[in-house]
């Protein structure tokens, strides 16, 4: 559930602050009436992320098996290629996101609102796709048959949106470059897991093999169904008898993305860069009530 929840976070925090930023750049230059096509424009994209979500739950039930494990495993493993570029990229480009966003509202509002509705989809919508495949996924892979994946998914989204709200108002102020760093890193750790689990799909579908080929079973000591056993399933997606190619690309990838996660990024860009975006976002927006 915590793993879940860290992704409903994250990925919920990241669109929030892009609300904030279009929000509070509106109501600072005085186009408070760019407001509805803004809002509707957010609403349309989260929207279609629900029901972009409520397909890929809903619509794969009646699949074979096999085929249902072939579409869960291709979709867990690009949701993983997914989820490793936006941590790369928030953590390279964000420090310029609140110009570019600046910079293309000031365009929508020259060409009209239809424009302001576009522009506003655009920023969220591609967060709200990203998030609604990658949940989906990991959802799938720590808790089948649970709600409690789900509910912490939703309990994360949920505090995201409080502290957007919250940094709008200026009423909150963390380090968000440390925020991202940290979450970052453990959304990569749950990635990894969500990758092994994908592969999985795979060789039960057949498409990949060694399925009997166990690196190890230590059913006996974290019996699957124990409380910690859960734990570790819900929050690193943890399985006692992985094969020997699930294990490998877990190492790989943790090894390799991790590493490179960590690598201070270059000319202090990542430090900077989620302070740059948020904090002003917040100091902008001053007492507005919109």
């Amino acid at each position: 559930m915590f793993g879940n929840y860290l992704i409903g976070l994250r990925e919920g925090l990241e669109a929030s602050l892009v609300v904030c930023i279009l929000v509070a750049y509106l109501v600072k230059t005085g186009n408070r009436a760019a407001l509805r096509p803004v809002w509707l424009g957010i609403g349309i994209a989260c929207g279609i992320s629900l029901a972009f979500g409520a397909l890929l739950e809903f619509g794969t039930q009646e699949l074979t098996f096999e085929a249902q494990e072939l579409l869960g495993g291709s979709l867990s493993i690009i949701s993983v290629g997914l989820v490793t570029w936006m941590v790369f990229w928030m953590k390279r480009t964000a420090r310029h996101l609140k110009a570019e966003l600046h910079g293309k509202l000031d365009s929508a509002l020259a060409m009209g609102t239809g424009a302001l509705v576009a522009t506003a989809f655009l920023a969220v919508g591609r967060e709200g796709l990203e998030t609604a495949l990658f949940v989906w996924a990991s959802v799938r892979a720590s808790g089948e048959g649970s709600s409690a994946p789900l509910i912490g998914v939703l309990l994360g989204i949920a505090t995201a949106v409080v502290l957007g709200w919250l940094f709008y108002r200026g009423a909150l102020k963390i380090n968000l470059a440390k925020f991202f760093q940290w979450t970052g890193g453990m959304l990569v750790i749950v990635a990894a897991g969500v990758l092994a689990y994908g592969v999985h799909d795979l060789q039960e579908a057949r498409f990949l093999g060694g399925l009997r080929d166990r690196a190890f079973d230590i059913s006996g000591v974290i019996a699957p169904d124990s409380w910690y056993g859960v734990l570790l399933k819900g929050v690193f997606n943890f399985q006692p008898d992985p094969t020997v190619l699930q294990l490998t690309v877990w190492s790989l990838y943790l090894a390799v993305v991790l590493a490179l996660f960590l690598l201070p990024a270059r000319s202090g860009r990542s430090s900077a860069s989620p302070a740059a975006t948020a904090a002003p976002a917040a100091s902008a927006s001053g007492p507005a009530r919109d």
